[in-house]
């Protein structure tokens, strides 16, 4: 199966997502709709993307009791959207409770960590003198799995591994996607297009190296071309 892309749609109105995505045409056919564009805009975000023939990939990463977020889940895949996430670190019991409120109307990615994170900031925010993020990872993708969960979002760093240890039973979606010698931002833990599809990645996000070129739907293209799309 082919790797999809997916443009993160991180702005703050409908009228700015849908200048976005005209701009960037019918290439764009899954679109990742984020906290701040729902919390403006709420479900009608969704409703629109999908009336423009896009794919959803809703990423509110939720996390809560396990009750809370079962409700939570089945709204959310009420939507439309083909994607959901669920923060691993929720417990087994709390993912658990995801995949039953969505049910089968869409498919739910456990988030690992964040790959804003490197293994200082982790280690500091678990409390430990010191973390290997890749074990981590597999640890929160073990517990994802077992608790049914249909994919992992992790960094390219750690797709490979992912792959290794589960095959084909978890998808891979990778955020921090940047081309060779682009700007890494505010991510710790970035890979190239190729590297993430060599790894076996399902999904590429594409956030700021597609919105913020100075001519996105270039900047698209030549990505699927590096993924070999």
């Amino acid at each position: 199966m082919s790797a999809r892309a997916i443009v993160a749609l991180d702005v703050g109105s409908a009228a700015e997502a849908a200048a976005l995505t005209a701009r960037l045409g019918a290439a764009c056919d899954f679109v990742k709709i984020g906290l701040e564009l729902f919390v403006a805009e709420g479900p009608a975000i969704v409703r629109a993307m999908l009336g423009e023939r896009r794919d959803v990939f809703l990423d509110l990463k939720l996390h809560d009791i396990p009750n809370t977020v079962r409700g939570a889940a089945a709204r959310a895949a009420a939507t439309g959207a083909r994607i959901i996430t669920v923060h691993a670190s929720g417990g087994r019991a709390m993912v658990e409770a995801a995949v039953d409120g969505a049910g089968d109307r869409c498919d739910v990615f456990a988030v690992t960590v964040l790959t804003s994170l490197d293994a200082d900031a982790l280690a500091d925010a678990w409390g430990r003198p010191s973390v290997e993020v890749r074990d981590e990872v597999l640890r929160l993708a073990e517990l994802a799995h077992r608790a049914g969960a249909h994919g992992i979002v992790c960094a390219g760093s750690e797709a490979a591994a992912l792959r290794d240890r589960f095959g084909g039973a978890l998808a891979t979606l990778v955020p921090g996607i940047r081309r060779a010698g682009g700007s890494a931002d505010d991510q710790a833990r970035v890979a190239t297009p190729q590297a993430a599809v060599a790894a076996g990645a399902r999904y590429l996000v594409l956030g700021r190296a597609v919105t913020a070129a100075s001519d996105p739907a270039a900047e698209l293209a030549a990505i699927r071309r590096e993924m070999g799309a």
